[in-house]
């Protein structure tokens, strides 16, 4: 693993603990979500650069690396899936992550006890806590975002937002019948012949 550097907003100096059991420390962070990190979530909704997590932290020392606990807030943006406008929702979620000291994590993965792939270790007394926020608020984002739960959508016929219309409704004519009113109007507009009996052909004459 790759130094981490201190300076980083997601990054945590548990150097305080002190490898002491029972040891504890609890930090409120604002942190910025940077064009580095990218968006936290789906194509259809996600906490994009610009936006803040609010953080609250609490460190604790136990015998195998410290413990990472806590609560992350922020405002996901993105497109309601009824009427495709843009939306912006709150979302919260709690993590609960252990950071093992390098040299437990090197000795689990010797004896087979633990996933290399899914542990998270600290970096001298450095955590980083930025996939864990990751883990945590991509399930709490919704599936499906909504504007609003009764949001009424497009109309599945001409796409217009059926909240600026109500009552906005469409005349379903079968093909057939349409057809058929097609003749008659055709009809209507031909121009009118008298009929041709004798008296009209006198009248000629």
């Amino acid at each position: 693993m790759t130094g981490l550097d201190p300076r980083h907003p997601m990054v945590f100096d548990a150097r305080v603990l002190g490898r002491r059991a029972g040891a504890m420390v609890q930090e409120r962070r604002v942190i910025p979500v940077t064009d580095g990190v990218g968006q936290i979530g789906t194509d259809v909704v996600a906490v994009v650069p610009g936006a803040e997590l609010d953080v609250d932290l609490r460190l604790e020392s136990v015998l195998e690396g410290v413990l990472a606990s806590g609560a992350v807030g922020s405002v996901a943006e993105g497109t309601c899936v009824r009427c495709l406008e843009p939306v912006r929702l709150p979302v919260s979620a709690t993590f609960q992550e252990l950071f093992a000291y390098a040299d437990r994590a090197a000795h689990h993965h010797q004896v087979g006890a633990q996933d290399d792939e899914e542990a998270h270790v600290l970096v001298g007394d450095l955590l980083n806590l930025e996939p864990v926020l990751r883990d945590a608020i991509v399930p709490a984002l919704p599936f499906q975002p909504v504007c609003r739960p009764d949001c009424p959508g497009l109309c599945d016929q001409c796409g217009q937002p059926l909240d600026a219309d109500p009552g906005h409704v469409h005349e379903d004519v079968d093909p057939r019948w349409a057809a058929l009113a097609g003749l008659a109007a055709a009809s209507d507009t031909s121009p009118q012949t008298g009929p041709s009996g004798p008296g009209n052909q006198e009248k000629r004459n």
